[in-house]
């Protein structure tokens, strides 16, 4: 719309227009006029004839110009009619609203009434009690001052003893008056140490005045006890006797819980008898029996050894036992191809993470068959060194299968696998393994056996015989369904609902994780959170980790899991048992940790004359080669130390000086070069302080990633027969600074060589806290985007290992060349 002299104008359509002007106001003064119409609103009025017409039957209904298209005067009626019904509905809904919400509003009126009135009762019947009390308190002080004038008198004047007896009297009225003044002021203004009225939840939650409000058990005792009180009733409560059992030594803590009683009242007790003590001091049991009978309560004496009675071995009822799967051990004698055998059960790859393809340590697996049973499998090592190993292996098995080469026949680690078996008592199969071998002969297998007692089933004896080859896969399924039977037979259950128990398979100190434990579940369940005591060591089950690597809450009988949460490495074949309390797991661990003090240095000391002469004598005529061994895991370490013990004869002999598990450390080197020896590390390294106070001190470390070299060197060493080695020289260190993702290469370190100089030719080895991860050889040396033969130190340059991408920021790349040299034993 437009005005006449052609300004655009603002206004309402179809309604006539009164123009007037309107300023607008813009930004840094400006302004202008703008002319503004405003129409009226045009009024429709209905003809006269319109609502009639509407309202007769079949007329239109309303104005037909205003009704949407296509909308019919039927249609419109039925509209009309279903809005009416609609609006009836509302206002029906609306009204029984309403009557219930009445009714309602009256149910609570009523409950309300009955509440007060039930509370005013309640509030009545305790004031009349206490008024009860009240006077009969003031009847017998009265009756008690009458006694006592009335027994004065004869010892005064007759006016005189008149007295004392008539001023009582007007004084009685006085104090009624002055107590009832009280109470009366008291219940006027409130007494806040008594409750008005029963404690409502709502009470409970805000407070009554915004302040803290009692709970309603604590209301409940005191009214209790003004009830006792008021009935005459004593309201102290009777003392419980308890029976303290009273070790040598005790925390101060720990007696106080025993007791039951506070542990500030017993710090206090013991502050009165002289003794400034903390809650966490120990005290002993002369003067914790002082404080025990201080306290009302009986002193049971026990000696150190009855700490282990809590974890005594309880018998199951048999209607708790369910069934467990059977835990199976695989033996044999070394490469007889005992780990690619279980592999091909779990179609794994284990023996590819072992040095040289050969087990070092005890693997513990869980494997489910096509027909849905589980079973548990022990992997032992068979090397002579593992004898200890192998060993508990067998105790703690169900069955023992042990595998003979049909191209090897019988050999020595095969009958000591065999007399574990026997001394274990432990049903055994027989797994002829690589008979896809032309050399293979299975009859000479059968046949070798029979000279240590074990007859087959083919000849005609009780033990079940399984052709099997690990490489084709053939007769696996022949050997699980001789285990399936073997375990039915054997009928084997456990209690999952009782305090678990279980046997440590393998121990060692992890990176980042601390002590960590395999164990083996063998009864009841072992659950997050549990508190423990293994060996001389206890700890809290912070995480249960199972064999393929995941986090579980618990592991039940015949279940291999990873405990973290130790405060120390346990030893391998140590038994785990849960307890109640911490108390109870530290003081089992302490009993056991000083009994086995006591006992090494009663081995260790000579307790005679005689014996001081023999080992002295003895002492002359032996030369000894001392050394120390650090290994990663407990077992290998003991492992080890068993083996260094075998070595030697009458003129020679190794000694241990000391064995543990865990990285090189200074401690280590000053040990070893008091004594004059060299340290053997087993899959350890040193630290760098370490290996700098080894080369100013002129210690010789040498590291071993399997144990036949170890044992083959220090043989040799004893026996002088030193030929020439294989010598590795370490010519640098490098720490990876960043992990980058390459196309086509993989996973690349970003490294800073510190030490020596980084060759692309050389051999490395991936350290991680000091402990070998990985060792290999380079696929790629570059410095900047050109591939180097080698990188001198403080220069940065990027390595890829071959076939291995396990590879973390701070890990350590040691580098080394391998020569021949002549050794020397000096």
């Amino acid at each position: 719309m437009s005005d006449t002299d052609g300004k655009k104008t603002l206004g309402l359509r179809g309604a006539p227009a009164r123009p007037g002007n309107v300023k607008q106001s813009f930004s840094h003064g400006r302004t202008k006029n703008v002319v503004v119409e405003t129409k009226r609103k045009r009024v429709v009025v209905p003809k006269p004839g319109a609502a009639k017409s509407g309202a007769a039957g079949g007329a239109p209904i309303g104005d037909p110009s205003k009704r949407p298209a296509g909308i019919t005067d039927a249609e419109m009626a039925r509209r009309l009619k279903a809005v009416q019904a609609a609006k009836a509905r509302e206002a029906e809904e609306a009204a029984a609203r309403e009557a219930e919400e009445k009714a309602r509003a009256e149910e609570r009126e009523r409950r309300r009434a009955e509440q007060e009135a039930k509370e005013k009762a309640e509030r009545e019947r305790e004031e009349s009690l206490k008024a009860k009390a009240e006077e009969d308190e003031r009847k017998a002080r009265e009756a008690e001052a009458a006694a006592q004038a009335a027994a004065a008198a004869p010892a005064a004047a007759a006016p005189a003893a008149r007295a004392p007896v008539n001023k009582p009297a007007p004084s009685a009225t006085p104090r009624k008056t002055d107590r009832d003044r009280e109470d009366t002021n008291k219940k006027n203004r409130g007494d806040d140490s008594r409750r008005s009225g029963k404690l409502t939840v709502n009470q409970a939650l805000s407070g009554r005045d915004g302040g803290r409000q009692r709970s309603m058990a604590q209301m409940k005792r005191k009214q209790e006890r003004a009830r006792q009180k008021a009935m005459g009733g004593s309201v102290e409560r009777e003392k419980v006797i308890r029976d303290v059992q009273l070790p040598p030594a005790i925390v101060v803590s720990e007696l106080a819980a025993r007791m039951a009683e506070k542990t500030g009242a017993v710090v206090k007790a013991l502050m009165q008898n002289g003794l400034m003590v903390t809650q966490n001091e120990t005290i002993d049991a002369d003067t914790a029996e002082l404080i025990i009978e201080e306290f009302g309560h009986k002193v049971v004496r026990v000696s150190d050894a009855d700490v282990e009675d809590v974890i005594k071995e309880i018998e199951d009822d048999p209607a708790d036992l369910v069934s467990r799967p059977p835990v199976i051990t695989i033996m044999g004698h070394v490469d007889h191809g005992k780990t690619s055998l279980l592999d091909a059960i779990r179609n794994a790859k284990v023996v590819a993470g072992e040095a040289g393809g050969i087990t070092q340590h005890i693997g513990a697996y869980q494997v489910t068959t096509d027909g849905g049973q589980v079973l548990s499998f022990l992997d032992t090592p068979g090397h002579a060194a593992f004898t200890s190993m192998r060993s508990r292996g067998a105790q703690v098995t169900d069955i023992v299968v042990l595998v003979v080469a049909a191209d090897d026949a019988v050999m020595p680690q095969t009958i000591e696998a065999i007399n574990h078996a026997k001394a274990a008592e432990v049903p055994m199969i027989v797994a002829i393994n690589k008979i896809d071998r032309p050399a293979a002969d299975p009859d000479k297998v059968r046949t070798d056996l029979l000279q240590h007692e074990v007859i087959v089933e083919k000849m005609s004896g009780e033990v079940q015989d399984v052709e099997v080859s690990a490489i084709t896969g053939q007769g696996l399924d022949e050997l699980l369904e001789a285990i399936a039977l073997q375990s039915e037979i054997l009928e084997l259950k456990a209690n999952p609902d009782r305090a678990a128990v279980g046997a440590v398979i393998e121990a060692q100190l992890d990176v980042g994780r601390g002590p960590v434990a395999t164990v083996l579940v063998q009864n009841g369940t072992l659950r997050q959170g549990d508190i423990f005591v293994v060996g001389e060591q206890y700890g809290k089950v912070r995480a249960l980790i199972d064999d393929k690597g995941n986090r579980v809450k618990e592991a039940g009988p015949s279940v291999p899991v990873e405990v973290l949460g130790l405060n120390g490495t346990p030893e391998a074949g140590d038994v785990l048992n849960v307890t109640d309390t911490e108390a109870q797991a530290r003081e089992i661990a302490d009993y056991r940790a000083n009994a086995a003090k006591d006992k090494r240095a009663a081995a260790g000391a000579a307790t005679t004359l005689e014996q001081l002469m023999a080992n002295a004598k003895a002492d002359e005529n032996v030369s000894e080669l001392p050394i120390l061994v650090k290994a990663d895991v407990q077992g290998s370490a003991e492992a080890i130390v068993q083996a260094m013990e075998k070595i030697g004869n009458d003129e020679v002999r190794v000694r241990v000086l000391h064995s543990g598990v865990g990285a090189i450390t200074e401690t280590d080197v000053g040990l070893a070069e008091a004594s004059g020896a060299p340290i053997m590390g087993f899959n350890v390294r040193a630290n760098a302080s370490a290996r700098n106070t080894a080369n100013q001190k002129g210690v010789e470390i040498r590291y071993y990633s399997v144990i036949y070299d170890l044992v083959d060197d220090v043989k040799a060493a004893a026996s002088g027969l030193l030929s020439a080695e294989i010598k590795e020289n370490f010519i640098g260190y490098a720490s990876i600074k960043e992990v980058f993702k390459v196309t086509g290469v993989g996973k690349v370190a970003g490294c800073l060589v510190t030490e020596g100089v980084a060759r692309r030719s050389a051999g490395v080895r991936l350290l991680r806290d000091n402990v070998v991860i990985h060792e290999g050889t380079l696929k790629t040396l570059k410095r900047f985007k050109d591939e180097v033969p080698e990188v001198q130190s403080g220069q940065e340059c990027g390595m890829a290992f071959e076939n291995y991408d396990d590879i973390r920021p701070d890990d350590v790349i040691e580098i080394f060349e391998r020569e021949e040299v002549t050794r020397t034993l000096s």
